[in-house]
């Protein structure tokens, strides 16, 4: 049985899989977009990188906080995430983000 007919007979299975990755471990892409994030926002109070294709790398799920983004509409802070990780998303297959300003 093909591994999509598996996913599709049984979709638990690819949760699983994907459930037991400890979060506490970080892909190297995860690893490298966080890098980038945290040189391009220093301030940022909270920032959190998911690969959301199952650790292969293709899609990834961006929270990033910053003050930068104040005074920012949604769309500019999402197109500073993107200038950030111009040469990342080259590789990607999908990206979502999600921003925020800190709450004072």
């Amino acid at each position: 049985m093909s591994v999509l007919r598996a996913i599709r007979c049984n979709p638990q299975v690819l949760c699983r899989n994907l459930s037991a990755r400890s979060s506490s471990s970080l892909t190297d892409g995860e690893t490298r977009i966080t890098q980038v994030l945290k040189e391009k926002f220093p301030h940022a109070s909270s920032l959190k990188v998911v690969d959301i294709s199952g650790g292969c790398g293709a899609m990834y799920e961006i929270h990033l906080e910053s003050d930068e983004f104040r005074g920012k509409r949604t769309v500019q802070q999402h197109q500073l995430v993107n200038q950030a990780l111009k040469d990342e998303i080259k590789a990607m297959h999908g990206l979502r983000i999600f921003t925020d300003v800190p709450r004072k």
